[in-house]
């Protein structure tokens, strides 16, 4: 994840899809997820200290949010990046209703875990975010930085449409507002992430020259090892949660991504984005949130099974877009806005 990577070689060549889903699945990033995974399952103690892992997850959003705000920096404030961010927005809020409708017809899962796992495919995923530009990097295609704005802003609306959701079915819940609303503006992800996305746009170029060594080439190193964890961590929670999720569910977290993508992509192309931004479009879409939601929904919606929601999104639809999503999404994108 180099800064001057998004200023390579234009728009790129167009990518085979089938060479670059074998590209992804053996790159060092998903290489290492499928290690978690394989040694959890093996019951091996192999395990990230917490504090290790929370640390390297502040630095992935830090250089994440660094970047967007460079690259804003470097292209100014577009009425393409307002109509974006505005356009995420509405698919944040508005994709938990679809989800949680297929849930309750699809699955036996109560109103409020449907909402909950709702939650989770109306926002994003931030590490899906990374591996998605580093999958632009190997493939030398241009993206706009303000689509890390974008990931800000999906992070939230999400979490209220949930709420809403879950309201109907026990309107009476004694949650204070003011409470979830300051939970879900200040959740430390959505902190940092936006936090310096205004640091990297108030720096500039030339300003973070001095800390690229640390925010650019340690990057991927930084990703293989938070990935080893979540490999660790959804390959555990396969083995507490199988009993929980039924087929239906765990095809529900195949193929919603898939439905949030159909839905996203003609809306990149409306947008006018580039193939990598109109990549990064979809991909948000079709991520699930497995870091701000579970926080909120553990505050919120308390009596909803946690090892539902967050095995689903990081166990069974963040390996799903790793492995496949992301080579779909950028085939997509390409076609649609090359």
């Amino acid at each position: 994840m180099r800064y001057d990577a998004v200023h390579g070689n234009g728009e790129g060549e167009a990518v085979n899809l089938v060479d670059l889903a074998v590209t992804n699945l053996l790159s060092p990033v998903v290489l290492f997820f499928a290690l978690g995974v394989a040694a959890a399952l093996a019951r091996s103690d192999l395990s990230v200290p917490e504090a290790v892992a929370k640390g390297i997850a502040l630095y992935l959003m830090m250089a994440i949010g660094l970047k967007g705000g460079v690259e804003v920096a470097r292209q100014g404030l577009t009425s393409t990046l307002i109509l974006t961010v505005l356009a995420g927005a509405v698919l944040s809020f508005a994709i938990p209703f679809l989800a949680y409708a297929i849930l309750r017809f699809v699955s036996r899962l109560s109103a409020v875990d449907a909402a909950a796992v709702a939650a989770h495919y109306g926002s994003i995923s931030a590490v899906t975010l990374a591996v998605a530009i580093e999958v632009l990097g190997r493939a030398g295609l241009n993206f706009e930085g303000y689509m890390i704005a974008v990931a800000a802003v999906m992070e939230t609306p999400a979490i209220l449409a949930a709420l809403l959701i879950a309201r109907r079915s026990r309107p009476d819940d004694g949650l204070s507002r003011g409470e979830l609303l300051h939970e879900v503006a200040f959740n430390g992800s959505v902190v940092v992430l936006v936090g310096s996305f205004f640091v990297g746009w108030i720096a500039g170029p030339a300003g973070m020259k001095p800390i690229a060594p640390l925010f650019t080439d340690l990057f991927r190193g930084m990703l293989c090892l938070f990935l080893l964890d979540m490999g660790l961590v959804a390959g555990r929670g396969f083995a507490r949660a199988k009993k929980a999720l039924s087929a239906p569910v765990i095809l529900f977290g195949f193929v919603m991504p898939l439905i949030s993508a159909a839905i996203a992509a003609p809306i990149a192309a409306m947008l006018g984005l580039s193939p990598g931004g109109a990549m990064l479009f979809i991909t948000l879409a079709a991520s699930a949130s497995y870091i701000a939601v579970p926080a909120a929904m553990r505050l919120a919606l308390p009596e909803a099974d946690a090892a539902i929601y967050l095995t689903l999104s990081l166990g069974v639809t963040f390996p799903f877009n790793l492995i496949i999503g992301l080579p779909l999404y950028l085939s997509v994108a390409q076609k649609l806005a090359g």
